[in-house]
């Protein structure tokens, strides 16, 4: 069944994929409701922590997030 609907989901032109699990990962329960943290490998833990630190020393680095999608929106020509 999985295999069929994964299918059916991959035949959707990409726009319509990416509305799609966006809605399925709003449906998720958040971190507090299931008082599970995230699975990361450890590359993927100190990548992450590099990040912080990163932007801890440089706070005005970070790119707000209306700019982020305004990029996605023209390079990849959808919303979000």
């Amino acid at each position: 069944m999985h295999a069929q609907l994964l299918e059916q989901v991959r035949s959707l032109p990409v726009r319509e994929q990416v509305e799609l699990v966006d809605e399925i990962l709003e449906g998720l329960p958040v971190e507090e409701e299931t008082n599970a943290g995230p699975n990361l490998s450890p590359a993927q833990i100190t990548e992450l922590e590099r990040r912080l630190a990163e932007h801890l020393a440089d706070p005005d680095s970070a790119i707000p997030w209306s700019e982020v999608k305004q990029g996605i929106k023209e390079r990849f020509g959808f919303d979000i």
